[in-house]
């Protein structure tokens, strides 16, 4: 007698107009329940059964419920899907067709069919690209994909390399050319500096070699430096098609085992490269440098040239001998007083620096070597040392006067910037300097000079634990069209020029330079340019992690050794367990907080202040060593798990 009652349907729909409705994004978890996540602050239980119908990282409005005395939310109107094209691995079952998509919490088989355009012929165990075509929150029966593309067989040597960069959407091979690309031009006078001694400093496998250095002493006691720079613009028409294909990739990637350029390798590591006894144009910054490290500005040139390197040093060779340790030796005397000038003219640059700007404390740096089919032999701590220190100084001080004519001359180019901390942190900021006797008002904290100051003061305290919480309120480092401060190096203006084969905004300042002093405009670069730029070094940096951490998982995974004892320094805390990196290799690693022995129920993790409370007692905190064992290796997410090294009482 109800069906269809009109008095019912009017009460359902009221009903229906009552209840309450939140909008948010679905978070699974291992277990089969989930949340949705409302904002930073609120969030919002899903059952298993319910969570069947959506997938991690949908964006879906529900409805809040009581259901056993617990507000839950029942999943209603899918708002944006978290799947649409994406990557997975390939299945087949009962002669039926399913891909497993790569993404942690997303390891449920989705049945599948092939697009029209492609043919089927994958096994058990392939990559393939899918597009989502059904979706369980738009009333179909089950989730389904469609695969539109190839991307590796499942015994590709190179598949973690392909499978992350094809997630990414990134490139996987360099690019082509043709003789036809490229039209060198002889119209421009170059000034001669062949007989010149200049040289280059390299890791002993690198083949795109940007940058060689020449100094001298003068009369008066100044470093006379020139920087000669590989000058691929002089090659690629602005606007050409290698123009724009160096646009669209803006950086050569580098990745461990496996690099993809920004140019081809005919260009990068050959036409252009500064490869020794070779006569190569390049574009030339002439500075001099007071015996105190000062750049005197009026010395500052910029020109057009020729050089032909009288030798690629390496950087290990390089340290070797200017620390004394026996082996190589430059052949060349007069390579050799320069080598003595420059490591002279370093010591005196990082003395300025540390004066008059900012220095980065030297970090660690985790090489992977690798087997021709490559397999991961070993994982190396490569510390920097005083040849690569005294390129780096080098190549900064072209950066500065680079900045410094582009800023002057024309007020435009592509600059590196730094906006120092958060404004929205300032509090927080203020709070932790507090505690440590270090006192500034909020608007010294956000000037160029009040930031300095900080570091400057925070460096002489070398307190790991306040540093680390201090990090967490800087800016990124931001690219931009208009000179601006960079607080991170202490610098009012940085542009670099000095990678033109690898950095498209390097290949930008190499135009916008020369046409200072051939008198041509180039016109400001956009806005747009900026924006993918950006976008592009951002997705490179994710897509290097992502690959790293997959290498990481491999090499442990095939060498695992539950005797083995590592010291972990710990990154973050978090309710579920410690982050943390191992000091040995770098690899990040996991521990959840069922391996450390205390009752989840009685602890506090802190996110402000980093530390870990069980009841009421500090236990952990970012910054602190823990010793460790590799204990368990979680396939979905990739993820290495510890478990501490109790210490005997």
């Amino acid at each position: 007698m109800f069906y269809n009652n009109p008095l019912l349907v009017q009460l359902k729909q009221k009903l229906h107009n009552k209840a309450t409705r939140v909008e948010g994004i679905i978070k699974s978890t291992e277990k089969g329940f989930g949340f949705l996540e409302v904002d930073s602050a609120v969030s919002y239980f899903i059952p298993p059964y319910q969570m069947k119908r959506v997938m991690n990282g949908d964006r879906i409005i529900a409805k809040v419920k009581l259901e056993k005395n617990r507000e839950i939310v029942e999943p209603e109107k899918l708002i944006e899907p978290f799947l649409k094209k994406f990557i997975g691995c390939f299945q087949k079952k009962h002669n039926k067709f399913f891909i497993i998509p790569d993404y942690p919490y997303l390891k449920t088989p989705i049945i599948c069919s092939y697009s029209k355009k492609i043919v089927p012929s994958f096994e058990d165990g392939d990559w393939v690209i899918a597009e989502l075509v059904q979706h369980k929150l738009r009333g179909e029966s089950c989730f389904r994909a469609e695969i539109i593309d190839f991307v590796s067989k499942k015994n590709n040597a190179f598949l973690p390399w392909i499978v992350t960069l094809k997630r990414h959407n990134l490139e996987i091979n360099e690019p082509l050319m043709n003789d036809s690309d490229i039209a060198f031009d002889y119209s421009l006078t170059r000034k001669d500096l062949t007989s010149l001694d200049f040289f280059t400093i390299d890791n002993s496998s690198t083949k795109d070699i940007d940058d060689a250095v020449y100094i001298k002493k003068t009369k008066k006691n100044n470093f006379l430096v020139m920087v000669a720079i590989a000058d691929p613009t002089a090659y690629i028409l602005e606007g050409s098609k290698l123009d724009k294909i160096a646009f669209k990739r803006s950086f050569t990637n580098y990745l461990p085992g496996f690099n993809i350029p920004m140019l081809p390798r005919k260009l990068a590591e050959d036409t252009c490269s500064l490869h020794p006894y070779l006569k190569k144009p390049v574009l030339v910054c002439e500075m001099q440098v007071d015996s105190n490290g000062n750049i005197l500005k009026k010395s500052i040139m910029f020109f057009l040239g020729w050089i032909k390197s009288k030798a690629k040093l390496e950087y290990e060779s390089v340290s070797n001998w200017l620390e004394k340790i026996d082996g190589w030796a430059p052949q060349n005397h007069l390579i050799m007083k320069q080598l003595l000038w420059l490591k002279e003219l370093c010591s005196t640059r990082i003395q300025w620096r540390k004066k008059n700007a900012l220095i980065f404390k030297d970090r660690s740096e985790f090489r992977f070597y690798f087997s021709e089919d490559k397999k991961i032999q070993k994982i190396v701590l490569e510390k920097r040392r005083i040849a690569h220190r005294i390129i780096e100084e080098v190549m900064i001080l072209a950066n500065i006067c680079a900045a410094t004519i582009l800023s002057q001359k024309i007020g435009y180019g592509i600059f590196n910037t730094h906006k120092g901390f958060d404004k929205k942190s300032t509090e927080q900021v203020l709070g932790i300097l507090k505690k440590i006797n270090i006192h500034f008002s909020e608007q010294e904290i956000n000037s160029f000079d009040g930031f300095c100051r900080t570091k400057r003061m925070l460096d002489s305290c070398s307190n790991d634990y306040v540093e680390n919480r201090i990090r967490r309120f800087h800016t990124f480092s931001e690219i931009k069209n208009v000179p601006l401060p960079h607080f991170a190096l202490g610098l009012r203006e940085y542009a670099t020029w000095t990678s033109p084969i690898r950095k498209y905004g390097d290949m930008i300042n190499h135009r916008l330079l020369k046409s200072i002093f051939l008198k041509k405009i180039v016109k400001k670069p956009s806005d747009k340019i900026i924006s993918l730029m950006s976008n592009r070094k951002r997705r490179y940096k994710t897509a290097e992690r992502d690959i790293i951490e997959w290498l990481y998982f491999l090499f442990f995974y095939s060498n695992y050794d539950n005797d083995t004892i590592y010291s972990m320094e710990i990154v973050n805390l978090t309710r579920s367990g410690i982050r943390g990196k191992l000091t040995e290799n770098g690899a990040p690693v996991f521990s959840p907080i069922s391996f450390l022995n205390i009752s989840k129920y009685d602890v506090i993790c802190n996110k402000e202040e980093g530390i870990m409370y069980y009841r009421g007692k500090e236990i952990y905190r970012v910054s602190n060593f823990l010793k460790v064992r590799i204990s368990e290796f979680n396939e979905t997410t990739r993820s290495i798990l510890v478990k501490p090294v109790l210490e005997k009482r």
